[in-house]
């Protein structure tokens, strides 16, 4: 069966069976494939608007990636200096138990850590501790160290209390 139809202007003929001529085609029309092709390139295709919006946006998770980071070395140097002066007090407390006699009754000392100065003071008073029958225990002695530092223009402090027992 052969058909006949007007499209731009020409005549084309063509058949419902299948023939081993090729289709004519006007000179000026692109052929199927290269038209999929053109359609293809046209909606894979970025606008530079989606181009700025995606950078808007990587641009935005990279300074909260940079905010969490700062927040991280904050916290871990914050964190190194109480490290630090929790180990100036445990040196202390372990010098008292290991000091023969009884400790100081006051003492202060300045310790130049790699964050400040730290100011380390040591009181002492005998623990005024009684057996349930009502004697007095004697030889025992409270001692409190308190450490004492300038972090960011704000005074911290932490302190440690213990007994030291000294037979006598």
């Amino acid at each position: 069966m052969l058909r006949e139809s007007w499209s731009n202007g020409e005549m084309e003929k063509w058949s419902d069976t299948v023939s081993s001529t090729p289709r004519l085609q006007h000179p000026n029309a692109r052929s199927v494939t290269a038209r999929k092709n053109g359609k293809k390139k046209r909606s894979t295709a970025f606008a530079l608007y989606e181009v700025i919006i995606g950078v808007a946006i990587f641009a935005v998770g990279v300074l909260a990636l940079g905010h969490a980071v700062e927040n991280c070395l904050n916290a871990s140097m914050l964190n190194a200096e109480e490290e630090r002066v929790r180990q100036i007090l445990s040196n202390r407390m372990a010098e008292i138990q290991a000091t023969p006699g009884f400790p100081d009754a006051a003492k202060e000392l300045k310790i130049d850590t790699g964050y400040g100065v730290v100011r380390l003071i040591q009181k002492s008073a005998p623990a005024g501790l009684s057996e349930p029958d009502g004697g007095k225990l004697g030889g025992i002695n409270f001692v409190v160290l308190t450490a004492q530092w300038v972090r960011g223009g704000v005074s911290q402090s932490k302190h440690i209390a213990f007994y030291v027992y000294r037979p006598g």
